[in-house]
């Protein structure tokens, strides 16, 4: 089987992860001629950016004469978009690992991933998505500063900010809306014009990312979990495998409700009060390398998957305590 990984950027490992897998022929890569896992890949397509009309017909088409059978990315707007097209890639007889397009707006949107959350009886920071709701909470005494101002659409951290007074959130406010917009963050600009940002209770305490697995008809497979140590540009930098124990119950609420495809990756923080979900991320995300270090092979149980075999465990057990980095490689891109 011949697989695909679009907007695969700087993921040059995961092209090696898959090139391992048996049952993977050749693992091919997708995305601007800037993103180094194309020099990793078997083969590769410059593709537009993927919100143009042409993204997805030269991706399939790439498919076609390819003989490629499987695609997943790694990039939140691109499931988005590729989530709208789902029955093109089935038509062509192309397995794509992405969820539903509801479940996938609701991870790609910050203010319906909240929504998602509080409706299933899950913790989140207190969360608005209109200034004014946020002002009268704070001066009525249900929310106070420090308040984490971030795009609706955020990604990466980008256009994040931490405001720890009004004078600060004013100004901060302003700034988020600039970057965001210079870094192409508003998904949909026509849809919410003026609720382009939200505003989040500050929560501090430990950081980590549960991965929730299920298989390709939404069930319910496991559950690994990682400590985050330190982060550098919105990704975990350093991290150590944790016992999933204290999180199984929001993992397997959370897979019950959304019946998301393959590998769900969830930020959270865990304070003396309980556990914190941040974000939503379904897809492949910065997280999982630290888990495939520790033993988990989640590339060969997702073609095992598509190959119409059933969940084997071994492939998704991870030893718990192994703390890895990710390594700064400097590579020649262009020359």
């Amino acid at each position: 089987m011949n697989i695909l990984i679009t907007s695969a950027g700087r993921r040059s490992y995961l092209i090696d992860y898959f090139k391992a897998v048996n049952g993977v022929d050749k693992v091919y890569a997708s995305n601007s001629c800037y993103s180094i896992a194309l020099q990793r890949a078997d083969g590769y397509v410059i593709t537009p950016q993927v919100d143009s009309e042409q993204y997805i017909s030269i991706i399939i088409d790439y498919c076609i004469q390819n003989q490629i059978k499987a695609v997943l990315s790694v990039l939140d707007v691109d499931t988005f978009v590729l989530s709208q097209h789902k029955s093109a890639f089935e038509d062509q007889g192309i397995t794509l690992v992405v969820s539903e397009q509801g479940f996938v707006e609701i991870c790609t949107d910050k203010w319906l991933t909240c929504k998602f959350l509080t409706d299933n009886g899950i913790t989140t920071p207190l969360t608005f998505i209109s200034r004014n709701e946020l002002d009268r909470a704070i001066e009525g005494g249900r929310c106070q500063y420090p308040i984490v101002v971030k795009p609706r659409h955020g990604a990466g951290s980008i256009a994040l900010h931490i405001a720890h007074n009004r004078c600060e959130l004013d100004a901060l406010e302003g700034i988020c809306r600039r970057e965001m917009v210079a870094a192409g963050l508003i998904c949909q600009p026509d849809r919410y014009p003026e609720q382009s940002i939200v505003y989040q209770q500050f929560i501090k305490g430990d950081e980590y990312s549960i991965n929730i697995i299920n298989d390709l008809d939404g069930n319910y497979a496991t559950t690994a979990v990682i400590k985050k140590i330190t982060m550098r540009g919105g990704e975990t930098d350093i991290a150590v495998t944790v016992s999933p124990t204290p999180f199984i119950d929001v993992a397997t609420a959370i897979a019950r409700n959304s019946k998301h495809t393959g590998i769900l990756a969830i930020d959270c923080i865990v304070t003396d009060n309980g556990i914190y979900i941040l974000e939503l991320n379904c897809r492949i995300a910065g997280s999982y390398p630290f888990l495939h270090l520790a033993g988990m092979r989640y590339p060969q149980q997702l073609i095992n998957w598509i190959n119409g075999k059933p969940t084997d465990r071994s492939l998704l057990t991870v030893t718990e305590g192994v703390t890895a980095i990710k390594d700064l490689v400097p590579t020649i891109l262009l020359k």
